[in-house]
This record gives C-alpha cells, structure tokens and sequence, in this order.
C-alpha cells in the first residue's frame, strides 16, 4: 500500500513516517506541507491513501479532498486533526475515518486496513458547514493529459456553460472542467453574479456594462476584452450589483 502524508508540521510528518515504517506492507510514497502540494503529489505519485491533515495554510485538507476526489483514480484519505471541535461526528455518521492527534500506532494501522475511496456523497455531506452550504474552494481544479491543474477563485473572470462543460475564463488563459453552473453559483454565491442562463462573472472583475449593436445589455470585465451577454431577467440584479 502507497501513502501520501501530508501535514503543514514536519515533526507531525516525521512521526507518521515512523509509525508507518513499522508496519508491513506499507510504503511511503511520499510527503506533502499543505494541501496544493498534496495535489500534485497525489497527481504524479498515485498513492493509495492520503493521510491528510485538515487545518494547513495555502489550502486545507477540506478543500484538498474535494480536489482529491476529481481525480480519474481517486486515493482513499483518511483525515487527522488536532482539534475535537472539528465536527468529527460528521465524519462518523457518513463512514469517513479520522486519526485525532496524538496519532496511536493501533488506530493508524485500523484505518489503514478498512481505507476506503472517497466518495462525492460523504464528501459533500462532511464538507458543508453550520450554514449547510458546501465548503467554498479557493481554486478550481481541471484535469489534462493526467495532469492536474488549479486556478485562484480570485483570479477567475467568469463561468460559462456549453453543453456538459463550464469554461473556466481567467486572468492567465481558460481551462475547462465538468461541472453545473447551478452548483458552482451555490459554492461562490458571495463571489460571482449570475448574468444569463449559461454565465456567471466574478464580482470583483465587473465593472460595468454596455449595449451591442443588436440592443442587448453586455458586461465590461477588468483586464478582459471580452463581452459576455446579460439576459432580461438578470439584468435587475446586475444593475443592483454596479449599483446603476
């Protein structure tokens, strides 16, 4: 079995090292400091199981695992944490293991024997805060030639939809991912407006609008010369968002 450890503490790091190289079978594939670098690690080294530390800094393990599971050969994970007041309960209920630090050789070595794939379902449901709504990502992942590649929420323009794919627009080019506009609208409600049925654009890029030669209402993006076009029925809350 190859595992991936991945914790922003490097003594953490060390010790799950040394209890996993006392037990048979196990191979460290290797390490990991935060949850992007567990990205591309679990990318390029294809672990089995990801021992995945939930608070880190750059990205969390939360968010690494809702990355983690959009992988063509997912790895199980098995998160660790410090801190009990971490809803553990939810990870209980929805058949998710978690190690609670200090780590003991035994209960590592349970999880490890009953590792399981992440699934979207528990994922989602362990995932979702007090408010109920999902955790929000701070990139957005997409997959190419087995490669993975993430793009800053905060660097994204706008979200448009064609058929079973969004094109992702932002500051350094577009990627595309499989994914609905609903649910993206759900996850960044507080970051992007919906201004057509097939687009969303980023609040923080919007900076005005204009009307093409046919009549119909276009918005101005900062840093983009593209058009994209806003329908009657979101036009209001468009208007509501420039504050026109």
């Amino acid at each position: 079995m190859r595992i991936l450890i991945v914790d922003d503490e490097a003594l953490a790091r060390a010790r799950l090292r040394s209890l996993t190289e006392e037990m048979a079978g196990i191979d460290v594939a290797g390490e990991a400091a935060n949850g992007k670098q567990a990205l591309f690690a679990a990318s390029e080294l294809a672990p089995d199981v990801i021992l995945l530390d939930i608070r880190m800094p750059v990205m969390d393990g939360l968010e690494a695992a809702q990355h983690l599971a959009t992988l063509k050969n997912p790895p199980a994970v098995i998160f660790t944490t410090a801190y009990g007041d971490h809803a553990l309960a939810a990870f209980e209920a929805h058949a998710m293991d978690y190690l609670l630090k200090p780590i003991r050789k035994e209960r590592l070595r349970q999880a490890l024997d009953k590792a399981g794939k992440l699934n979207r379902a528990q994922l989602h449901a362990v995932t979702r805060n007090e408010n109920g709504n999902t955790h929000a990502r701070t990139h957005i992942s997409s997959h190419s030639a087995g490669k993975i590649q993430l793009v800053a929420v905060a660097d994204i323009l706008y979200f448009q939809a064609d058929n079973k794919y969004v094109t992702v627009r932002h500051t350094g080019g577009e990627v595309l991912i499989e994914a609905s506009l609903k649910s993206l609208e759900e996850e960044f409600a507080r970051h992007f407006t919906r201004i057509h049925r097939n687009a969303l654009v980023a609040n923080a890029h919007l900076i005005g609008m204009t009307k093409n030669k046919d009549g119909h209402y276009e918005v101005m993006l900062r840093g983009s010369d593209d058009r994209l076009e806003v329908s009657r029925s979101h036009l209001p809350l468009v208007k509501k968002r420039l504050k026109v």
